[in-house]
């Protein structure tokens, strides 16, 4: 026996309450993992390097947070307007059109380096009163900070805690 497939227009969308109940929400219980991307323009050089980056220039960054934890009663391991916010309001600030060598602690400002710092960033705002208690298990498992498009440095959980 096949099911119809076959192309149709929703005449009526699903009710909470009617047509499915909020019990019946929940899919799993085991460990996501959810991934958020931003991008941002800053400056900076490379102390005590040979080589180009020594000199002061520029890149457009990207970066990617892969974020792990159990959903909730609905479904949701961490809102992605929740990682949004602690971007804009936490990290963004000390990063997007920004002299990276006088914001970010003192450092090499290397893909490396910034990597880290990234994650610590993020990790500290999952731990902090305001999410913790929130999203059940909501950690960071890993960030890649692209420096160009092909090339990117990246922290992993795994490597964060030896």
């Amino acid at each position: 026996m096949s099911a119809n497939f076959d192309f149709r227009i929703v005449e009526r969308m699903q009710a909470l309450g009617t047509h499915i109940q909020k019990s019946q929400l929940r899919y799993h219980n085991k460990r996501v993992l959810v991934s958020k991307e931003f991008t941002f323009d800053a400056a900076h050089h490379l102390h005590a390097y040979e080589g180009k980056c020594k000199n002061l220039h520029g890149h457009t960054y990207q970066v990617v947070f892969g974020i792990s934890g159990y959903p909730d009663e609905i479904g949701l391991v961490i809102d992605f307007g929740d990682i949004k916010q602690i971007w804009k309001e936490h990290i963004e600030i000390y990063l997007d059109h920004r002299y990276l060598n006088e914001m970010l602690p003192p450092m090499n400002t290397t893909a490396e380096n910034m990597v880290v710092w990234l994650f610590e960033q993020m990790e500290q705002q999952l731990q902090s009163d305001a999410y913790r208690d929130r999203y059940r298990g909501a950690r960071v498992e890993f960030v890649r900070l692209y420096e160009t498009p092909t090339s990117y440095a990246e922290a992993r959980r795994e490597w964060m805690m030896e």
